[in-house]
């Protein structure tokens, strides 16, 4: 292609001629020259497209929250090895009562009556055992604690995991012995905030059951130890 003004020889698709820097006529633009702006940029810098399905649909519920199976932990009551001290009570009472028929009695009613006396502390803490063991039932599953007293009268409560908010137990000298002790839970709940479970059989490990109970639900539902 020729200058139509000078008759140099130009280069193909030129726009100004670069002997005497005359227009050119009818010389068309590159092709990407007449595309917008936007168009022309690198694939790098394009803006990304929407994904479908990025955000979980309106109203949905957190994976974390949603209900799961309600699971058994631990089931107990009362146990006989927490009386260990009024059984070694009964027994030394016992002894001492047959120590002094033999030097002071010499009639078969007396003895009669200091037989009466021995027994009658064994009587009435086996009383006292069957009573806490028929009144006494406890439950704990993942999501609540069941506590049931009474025995002519049935008193059932329930205590949310959630509302638990401080587990810990003790122990006496005899109980340590045992292997027993006493459960305290602090709730918000309103009919007891302040539960002692008496007389539970490997206490250590029992409590531990309740605290982590309390940390899975907390943590199920999304909120902080601290919280509630």
């Amino acid at each position: 292609m020729r200058c139509p003004t000078c008759g140099e020889a130009t280069a193909s698709g030129a726009i100004f001629c670069s002997q005497c820097g005359a227009k050119l006529a009818n010389t068309a633009l590159p092709a990407d020259a007449r595309l917008p702006v936007e168009s022309r940029l690198p694939a790098d810098d394009a803006a990304p497209p929407e994904t479908a399905g990025q955000f979980p649909p309106a109203g949905a519920e957190p994976e974390n929250i949603k209900d799961t199976a309600e699971k058994e932990l631990w089931r107990g009551g009362y146990s006989p090895k927490a009386m260990l001290g009024c059984w070694v009570a009964s027994g030394v009472i016992s002894v001492v009562l047959l120590v002094v028929g033999l030097f002071w009695i010499r009639s078969s009613a007396g003895w009669m009556c200091l037989l009466a006396l021995a027994v009658l502390p064994w009587v009435y803490w086996l009383t006292v055992l069957t009573y806490r063991r028929a009144g006494t039932h406890y439950l704990l599953t993942t999501q609540e604690f069941v506590h049931e007293r009474g025995v002519l009268r049935r008193v059932n409560n329930r205590i949310e995991t959630l509302d638990m908010a401080d587990i810990a137990f003790t122990q006496t000298l005899l109980q340590r012995l045992a292997g027993v002790g006493d459960i305290r839970i602090l709730s918000t709940d309103r009919s007891d905030p302040d539960l002692v479970l008496r007389g539970i059989e490997n206490v250590a490990q029992v409590a531990e059951l309740f605290n982590n109970a309390r940390r899975d639900e907390r943590r199920r539902r999304g909120l902080h130890i601290e919280q509630i």
